[in-house]
């Protein structure tokens, strides 16, 4: 090799390399400022079902499966496990191609999943009843948190310190039959009469408690009020299971009887990734709430900071420390969903209050990866 071609080899070697990594951390500029959604690492210990769920590869995106889920509200941490999902191509590996159906105000999950429009959709205890009653039935196949995480709320410059202060005060309703119910056991459960007044909201219930339209309000305490005290509101907290309300499950991941007869396995494959995506949430916060802004739209959430300090709420709620994820225990269906009935909170497709159903049809464990 003579003195020319050596010269020329140690200028070009170098010169390569600086256009070979700067082409790369450029190309990575452009993958993030043009919307592109890069899926992180799993790292920590999972579940085995899921362990071999992360290690399947890049899935391919042919002779996929197509899915629906109708989400019961706008994206939120109760919905992040699905997200991890998304973001982790968990679907794909399990071959399907999942679509979320957003929320609309002029159509529940509900009815998209019971007429057959969306395959799965999130819920509540409450809606599945009332599905029940009226003849229109869908299945909860996961509690998504295992404890109920509702609680009334009053301003703390309210003076309204504990529920027997309620009797009385305006409560901002939402319109369901077993509200009143639910209320003034809270109240009675205090030593109050349970006597209040009630108003229909066409509002949020936060707004229209801190301009003082209501005194008190039904919330969640993972987003409602940690959002409030971000805002500097400072609020009493009564945690309805606290007051003599039986826990339930709240929200619920559901499908309808027809899916369960004619697409059990899909219905597998999809609890597979989904609880996997729950279960890297309760161990990963701070990545899973990442993941969650990431797979939604610039602006889907004004303050990211609620993203993460909700997740940090919920975490370690999705289920309680040696339980796995989404397992739904027949005391849950028994309690609440039977307290409705007894308190004329449920009515069937005349609008008359009803009394019993088959509380067991409401709910499987059955495509849960870990069984019942």
């Amino acid at each position: 090799m003579n003195r020319r071609t050596r010269l020329l080899l140690s200028i070009g070697i170098p010169v390569l390399l600086v256009i070979v990594v700067a082409g790369a951390f450029l190309w990575q500029q452009h993958a993030a400022g043009s919307g592109v959604k890069q899926s992180q690492p799993v790292s920590g210990t999972l579940e085995p079902q899921c362990t071999a769920l992360t290690k399947s590869g890049t899935p391919s995106t042919q002779n996929l499966t197509s899915m629906s889920l109708a989400l019961d509200w706008t994206p939120n941490t109760n919905h992040t496990g699905i997200y991890v999902a998304l973001a982790q191509h968990w679907y794909q590996v399990e071959g399907i191609d999942l679509r979320l159906l957003p929320y609309s105000a002029s159509v529940s999950p509900d009815v998209l999943v019971s007429t057959g429009k969306a395959d799965v959709g999130v819920s509540s205890t409450e809606g599945i009843v009332a599905d029940a009653a009226v003849g229109q039935p869908v299945v909860s196949i996961a509690a998504i948190i295992q404890h109920n995480t509702s609680a009334l709320v009053t301003l703390a410059s309210s003076g309204l310190t504990r529920p027997r202060d309620l009797d009385g005060k305006i409560y901002g309703a939402f319109g369901a039959p077993y509200e009143t119910a639910v209320v003034s056991e809270i109240i009675k459960h205090d030593g109050g009469t349970g006597q209040f007044n009630s108003v229909t909201l066409d509002v949020d219930a936060m707004q229209a408690l801190e301009s003082h339209r209501i005194d008190f309000a039904w919330v969640f305490e993972g987003w409602e009020v940690i959002q409030a005290q971000r805002e500097g509101y400072k609020l009493n907290v009564f945690p309805i299971i606290n007051y003599g309300i039986p826990d339930y499950y709240t929200p619920n991941l559901i499908t309808s009887p027809t899916e369960i007869q004619q697409k059990p396995e899909l219905l597998r494959k999809f609890m597979l990734a989904t609880a996997c995506g729950y279960e890297y949430a309760r161990a990963h916060p701070k990545e899973s709430a990442q993941m969650l802004l990431d797979q939604n739209a610039n602006g889907t959430f004004p303050d990211p900071g609620l993203v993460f300090a909700s997740q940090n709420f919920l975490s370690p709620r999705y289920a309680d420390p040696g339980r796995k994820w989404g397992l739904q225990d027949a005391s849950a269906w028994h309690g609440y969903p039977q307290f409705m009935l007894n308190s004329n909170g449920v009515d069937d497709a005349s609008g008359k209050p009803i009394h019993s159903l088959n509380l067991d049809a409401l709910y499987t464990n059955q495509f849960l990866p870990w069984g019942s």
